[in-house]
């Protein structure tokens, strides 16, 4: 795919409709979490059972998308984003109807499977036509997807408030879907169909040791998000809050994703070297889970704050950093889609766990506490990752 200057209409019009299609990929996992006590209401859910409407689509995602690129070969990069919005949009709307914790959990991995299509492609597509701004147009990219979170934790619970069915708020969001097929839709001859070797990449990368460490690393910092995503809300409930106070809780930390998102990789982009300011998200989110445990109703805003902020900036600085390490955007984009198909089945894991230890010992903060371990860990892994050294790990 030739470079588009971001300066051009068509530029502009891409990036746009890259923000409203960014907009559809957390919608069906983030409406989920401020409505669960409705939805137990109704359903009969147990805390492990609930946690299944985040972990398979994760899980979906990270299996579909060794597939995804494999598609937009055969059928177009462009045809592979309409083909993905409409089955995250039809899985969406489809939730109007349920009424068993089968179908919510079948309407769950089907959307994770559409959304896993486009976040297959899209790395490489903003490699290719923003090479000289790949770090703000990641950030832009990946904030789009907390907005999208934003938006789904915030109003679905208003929803809720002003219908009375927790069936309507989960199956609005196929509504912002059909915005962003329309908008894709109008500017398609302005992304290029990708080459045959770009599909096959990914493979190549199953016996390589850094390959495994980015992926891993990911995983385990996705791991935060789809947790919070899907326990913070119920978290409150329990501490006594209304549903609707801890969907917006929950849209607040996520408000704090998307400011992140946007400043942290403008400031990143100044460097070369992501190892600094990832040992500051990472010790930001720790700080807030931290204070998750020891004082949750006290600054109840402050521990959010820091884990929206550590969360959001870490997300696209991860897949950066896996971009970094290689100049060709093909080859680039094989190694996010390795790295994003390894990490979310390692992500998907944590809202179950979560929820297991919340049905065992009644509470959250075991769930927390093992989190600010994960989070040590990964403290231990951004040392490895000088970029001094990226040539010799991945060529």
């Amino acid at each position: 795919m030739e470079n588009v200057q971001t300066t051009s209409t068509r530029a502009v019009w891409l990036m746009v409709s890259i923000v409203l299609v960014g907009l559809n990929l957390r919608p069906s996992m983030a409406a989920v979490g401020p409505l669960l006590s409705a939805i137990r209401g109704e359903v009969p859910l147990s805390f492990s059972s609930a946690s299944l409407l985040t972990m398979l689509p994760v899980m979906a995602m990270g299996v579909a998308m060794f597939l995804g690129m494999r598609i937009a070969l055969r059928i177009g990069e462009h045809r592979t984003v309409v083909l993905s919005l409409l089955i995250i949009g039809t899985a969406t709307a489809s939730r109007l109807y349920l009424d068993s914790a089968a179908g919510l959990v079948t309407s769950a991995v089907v959307a994770g499977l559409g959304i896993a299509l486009i976040q297959a492609v899209m790395p490489a597509l903003i490699k290719a036509r923003f090479a000289d701004s790949v770090s703000l147009l990641m950030g832009l990219y990946v904030t789009s997807i907390m907005g999208g979170a934003a938006l789904a934790a915030s109003f679905s619970p208003f929803v809720l408030a002003q219908t009375g069915s927790w069936r309507i708020g989960l199956a609005i969001w196929a509504l912002l879907a059909l915005v962003a097929l329309g908008c894709w839709w109008v500017q398609r001859w302005s992304v290029t169909p990708l080459p045959q070797a770009a599909s096959q990449r990914h493979q190549a990368f199953f016996g390589n040791a850094r390959a495994w460490l980015l992926a891993i690393f990911f995983g385990l910092g996705t791991a935060s998000y789809t947790c919070v995503l899907a326990w913070l809300a119920p978290y409150y409930v329990e501490k006594g809050w209304s549903e609707q106070h801890a969907g917006l809780l929950l849209g607040f930390l996520t408000t704090m994703e998307v400011l992140s998102g946007l400043i942290t990789p403008a400031i990143a982009n100044r460097s070369q070297d992501k190892r600094k300011i990832l040992i500051v998200l990472l010790v930001m989110i720790m700080a807030g889970f931290c204070g998750l445990i020891l004082n949750p109703e006290r600054l109840s805003l402050l521990w959010p704050s820091l884990l929206g902020l550590g969360i959001g900036g870490l997300f696209p600085i991860s897949l950066i950093v896996s971009l970094d390490h290689l100049d060709n955007p093909r080859r680039a984009g094989g190694l996010t889609a390795f790295v994003q198909g390894i990490g979310y089945p390692i992500a998907g894991l944590s809202p179950l766990i979560a929820g297991m230890i919340r049905d065992r010992l009644g509470s959250f903060e075991w769930a927390w506490w093992s989190l600010v371990v994960v989070i040590a860990l990964m403290m231990v892994m951004v040392l490895r990752l000088d970029p001094k050294h990226y040539a010799k790990h991945i060529r």
